[in-house]
C-alpha cells in the first residue's frame, strides 16, 4: 500500500511567521506533528511519503502514486484543504482524512471516502481492521479518551528537517479548566492524560539522532495539567538527559498562569531547557473573565504573575481576547496598557469567536447570536459571533489594540523594556558534530539579512538602530535576543500593514 500523508497550507497569520522565516531561510515553523505520529501507527511495510505543503509543492505526480491520500488539518487550513480534495477527487485517489477540522464539522465533507475522527489512538485501528477485509466505512468516530503509554513517537525519518525552524512533541493531552470559548475539553477532556516519562525522554533522543539540534516546542495545551508527575518524574529525566547530551534543544511550550505560583516547577522547567511558554491571559478585565470561566486568572494580580514568570528566568508569550460581552470602550485601552507594562514583546490578540464544540458556541446558538463558520485565524478580524458592542465599535477598537502595540515606536518601547529587566541563567554549552551542522546553515546569513532588511529598507530601521546600539553596550549577551524580537516584530508589522 503506497500512503501519501498531505499537510495543507497555512495562510499568512500571526503564528505563521512566514515574514521571519525568510531570514534564516526556514520554510515552516513546526513539521506536522499529528500526521507524523499518525504514519508511524500505519502497518511498517506500507510506503508513506509526506508533503507538507507549507514546504513544498504537492504534485500531480504525488498523487498519482498514492493508493490513498491521508489529510490532517486545523479548521485555519480549510482553504487549502478545499484544495487537496478537488485535486484528489480530479486524480482518482481516494482520502483518509482527520483531526480537529474534520472532527468539529464532518458533515462538511462528504467527498472524503474515510473520515477518522477525535483521537487516533482509537479510531484508526478499527479503519485499518476495516480496510484490509475490504469493508471500509466511511466515518470513524470515538468518545471515549485513549491513554498515551502506546501512543508511538512520531515518524521522522519522513522529515526533511533543514526546512523548519523548530520540531515538536507532546507530552500531555487535555486540561483541568473550562473556559468558555475553548474547545479543548471537547476535543481532548478535563483530565490531563500524558506519556511516561520513558516516552518523553525516547522522543528527545530519537529526535537528537536523527540530528536536531535547536528548538523544540511541546504542543501540549497546559503543559503544567500534573504538576506532580512533571516534578517528581518527568522534568528530574529530562535534567538528566539534557546534561547527559550537553544540552541540544531549546525548549517551548504552553502553561496555564498559575504556573507563576510554583517557583519550584518554574526552575526544574528553565533547568530541562525551557526558555518560553505561552499563557492564555485574555484580559486584564475581571468580569469578562468571570464571563468565559476563566478562573483560573481570576483574583491574582495577572501582571505580578507575568512578571514573576519571566524575572525567573521564561520569556512569556501571552495570548488575549477583545470582544467579550462585558467589554466595554475601555477596555481596549487596559488591553494596551496591560501588554505594554507585562514586557510581553510577542502579543496575540485577537477577536473573540466561537469553535464549534465550545461552551460559548453552544450558549450563543440558544442566543441566537451565531453567524458564520470560524475562520481558524483569530486575528483577522473575523467573528462569528454577534458582539454585544457591535462589530464596528470592536472591529475600531481592535484596531487601536494592534496598532498600539505593533506599530514600530511602542514595539521597541516594550522589546527595549523587556530586555533591560529579563536576566536568563547562564546559557549552556551545546555540543554540535559537523555532521549536524547542516541543520543549522541557513542561520549564517540572517545577520546579514536582518541588517540589509531592517537596518537600510524598513521603514522602522531608526528604531533598529536604536536598539541595537543600545543592546551592544548595555545588555551585549542579549544582542541575539534583541534582534530575533526585532526580526519578530517586522512579521507582525507585516501581518497587521494596513493597521501599523
Amino acid at each position: 500500500m503506497k500512503i501519501l500523508l498531505v499537510y495543507p497550507k497555512y495562510p499568512d497569520t500571526f503564528w505563521s511567521f512566514r515574514h521571519a522565516l525568510k531570514f534564516i531561510s526556514k520554510k515552516a515553523v513546526h513539521p506536522p506533528l499529528g500526521l507524523l505520529t499518525v504514519a508511524a501507527m500505519l502497518p511498517v511495510e506500507w510506503e508513506k511519503r509526506l508533503i507538507d505543503m507549507n514546504t513544498a509543492n504537492l504534485k500531480d505526480k504525488h498523487l498519482q502514486w498514492a493508493d490513498y491520500v491521508f489529510i490532517g488539518a486545523m479548521a485555519v487550513q480549510k482553504e487549502s484543504v478545499k484544495e487537496v480534495i478537488a485535486r484528489c477527487k480530479a486524480t482518482g485517489v481516494k482520502i483518509v482524512a482527520g483531526g480537529p477540522l474534520f472532527t468539529a464539522a464532518p458533515e462538511n465533507y462528504p467527498e472524503v471516502d474515510h473520515l477518522i475522527l477525535n483521537e487516533a489512538e482509537f479510531t484508526l485501528g478499527p479503519f485499518l481492521e476495516d480496510l484490509a477485509g475490504g469493508k471500509a466505512k466511511h466515518l470513524y468516530t470515538s468518545q471515549a479518551f485513549p491513554d498515551l503509554n502506546k501512543t508511538p513517537a512520531p515518524l521522522w525519518k519522513l522529515v526533511k528537517m533543514n526546512r523548519y525552524h523548530s520540531m515538536n512533541l507532546q507530552y500531555s493531552r487535555g486540561c483541568p479548566f473550562s473556559c468558555e470559548f475553548c474547545d479543548i475539553t471537547t476535543l481532548y477532556g478535563h483530565k490531563t492524560r500524558s506519556k511516561s516519562t520513558e516516552q518523553v525522554i525516547n522522543e528527545l533522543e530519537a529526535l537528537y539522532r536523527a540530528g536536531w539540534r535547536g528548538s523544540v516546542f511541546f504542543v501540549d495545551d497546559n503543559f503544567i495539567g500534573n504538576k506532580k508527575k512533571l516534578k517528581d518524574l518527568v522534568l528530574p529525566a529530562m535534567i538528566a538527559w539534557m546534561k547527559k547530551r550537553r544540552y541540544p534543544f531549546d525548549l517551548a511550550t504552553e502553561a496555564s498562569i498559575n504556573l507563576a505560583d510554583d517557583e519550584g516547577l518554574i526552575r526544574q522547567m528553565i533547568q530541562a531547557g525551557f526558555e518560553g511558554v505561552f499563557v492564555g491571559i485574555e484580559t486584564p478585565d475581571d468580569n469578562s473573565l468571570k464571563e468565559c470561566n476563566k478562573f483560573q486568572n481570576r483574583g491574582r494580580n495577572l501582571l505580578s504573575s507575568v512578571k514573576r514568570i519571566q524575572q525567573l528566568g521564561l520569556c512569556v508569550r501571552g495570548g488575549f481576547i477583545v470582544g467579550f460581552d462585558n467589554d466595554s470602550p475601555e477596555t481596549f485601552e487596559r488591553q494596551i496598557q496591560f501588554i505594554q507594562e507585562s514586557r510581553i514583546v510577542t502579543a496575540m490578540v485577537g477577536m473573540l469567536n466561537a469553535p464549534k464544540g465550545s461552551r460559548l458556541y453552544e450558549r450563543l446558538r440558544e442566543e441566537g447570536r451565531l453567524m458564520k463558520d470560524i475562520t481558524g485565524d483569530n486575528t483577522d478580524f473575523s467573528t462569528n459571533i454577534i458582539p454585544k458592542m457591535g462589530y464596528d465599535k470592536l472591529a475600531a477598537g481592535y484596531k487601536a489594540v494592534i496598532a498600539g502595540i505593533y506599530s514600530p515606536r511602542t514595539y521597541y518601547e516594550r522589546v527595549k523594556a523587556f530586555l533591560r529587566e529579563y536576566e536568563p541563567l547562564e546559557k549552556r554549552r551545546r555540543y554540535f558534530h559537523f555532521r549536524h551542522v547542516r541543520y543549522n546553515l541557513h542561520y549564517l546569513d540572517a545577520p546579514f539579512k536582518t541588517l540589509v532588511i531592517l537596518g537600510i529598507k524598513d521603514r522602522a530601521r531608526l528604531y533598529y538602530w536604536k536598539l541595537v546600539f543600545w543592546s551592544l553596550f548595555r545588555r551585549p549577551r542579549l544582542l541575539p535576543m534583541a534582534i530575533t524580537y526585532m526580526v519578530y516584530g517586522f512579521h507582525f508589522r507585516k501581518v497587521f500593514k494596513t493597521i501599523c
